[in-house]
């Protein structure tokens, strides 16, 4: 009898899967990963969901332990390439094709949520205390809130995980429980041997020399030109189209058009008026003969297929070979990322608009 109730007991503990990893032990593994680590690179793409458009980015993140950071991204539909970097003198976004840089006063990426961050993920995971864990049969996968202080629509991500606790996935959702960031890891390692000297700025400008005339001929025979490099080289001509934004506040309305020519080509100036006044500058984007770096109050922001930069109440960026600077003292962040991202998607309004 008492062998009965013996074995009974044991089958009771298998059917109830007292075997299965708890949360608790999958997030202690995930923050001895990272704690761990002196330095890494992941590699892997991004994917920003923004209604029926998709952008996809390959993805290049290195960390240095004391707040080193370095992440490549390239836009895969036409090639132009950002570097956000973090070094002891600062934050900046590279955009070696034009040879220009923003220089940010900024708290990135600790203010923030980055699901290409191991530390931000991590950060994710503690902060939210009644975070939960699903197990398949393949993954461990964390539910943790997100922190995204210009987008309120991201809510919360999954965090994929072999069973040997690589991480493999990251997917962010909105309320409706729709994915708006996936970021598929293809490689992460953890001992990558980096030093200070793989985070310095000049670097990210010599390997585009060719782009510029500060480089001598030699080098010219080892650099490789960025696309559109040959176009941004030279003066701009008019600018064929107007990109009109398909997102405006309400009782707004476009009220004045101004195309100005400058040495640079075409620059257009749209501005609205009405219940949020906003005005919005364009022209085609052009490098810089010597190295620019432009300060910047504010925080550098992926904005579906370019990183911006965004202040108080305006935004950069560049998109298409096109440079848009976006301000507006009665917009708010999210309004003025709304109408900055209306302008990013594929069905652009290039027609007249009606005018108030």
């Amino acid at each position: 009898m008492k062998k009965i109730g013996i074995l009974s007991l044991l089958l009771l503990l298998l059917t109830c899967g007292c075997g299965k990893v708890d949360v608790t032990k999958v997030k202690s593994d995930f923050e001895d990963k990272v704690t761990k680590t002196k330095s890494y690179v992941l590699t892997g793409s991004m994917e920003i969901i923004n209604n029926e458009d998709t952008f996809v980015y390959a993805v290049e993140a290195s960390f240095l332990k004391d707040d080193y950071y370095k992440v490549r991204l390239i836009n895969q539909t036409n090639n132009h390439e950002q570097v956000i970097l973090k070094n002891t003198d600062g934050v900046y976004v590279v955009t070696p094709s034009l040879n220009k840089s923003f220089k940010f006063q900024s708290e990135w990426p600790s203010n923030s949520s980055q699901s290409y961050l191991l530390a931000s993920l991590l950060n994710d995971v503690k902060n939210d205390t009644e975070g939960t864990m699903e197990e398949t049969d393949n993954n461990y996968i964390l539910k943790a809130n997100v922190n995204y202080p210009n987008n309120s629509e991201l809510i919360y991500e999954k965090i994929y995980f072999d069973k040997n606790m690589n991480l493999e996935k990251v997917e962010v959702f909105n309320n409706d429980d729709t994915v708006k960031i996936k970021v598929n890891v293809k490689s992460l390692d953890l001992k990558a041997g980096l030093e200070k000297d793989d985070f310095v700025l000049e670097d990210l400008i010599d390997q585009d020399c060719c782009n510029t005339n500060t480089c001598e001929e030699s080098d010219n025979k080892t650099c490789e030109k960025t696309p559109n490099s040959d176009k941004s080289d030279k003066k701009t001509g008019a600018i064929e189209d107007i990109i009109y934004p398909l997102y405006i506040p309400s009782e707004t309305y476009l009220t004045n058009k101004e195309v100005l020519d400058t040495e640079a080509g075409d620059r257009v100036i749209l501005t609205y008026s009405g219940n949020k006044n906003f005005v919005l500058v364009e022209e085609q984007a052009t490098s810089s003969s010597d190295f620019e770096i432009i300060p910047v109050y504010g925080d550098p922001l992926l904005l579906n297929d370019s990183v911006a930069a965004l202040q108080a109440n305006s935004i950069y960026w560049t998109s298409n070979n096109m440079e848009y600077y976006l301000t507006g003292n009665d917009l708010s962040s999210e309004e003025l990322l709304s109408i900055a991202t209306s302008l990013t998607n594929v069905d652009l309004v290039t027609s007249n608009q009606i005018e108030k």
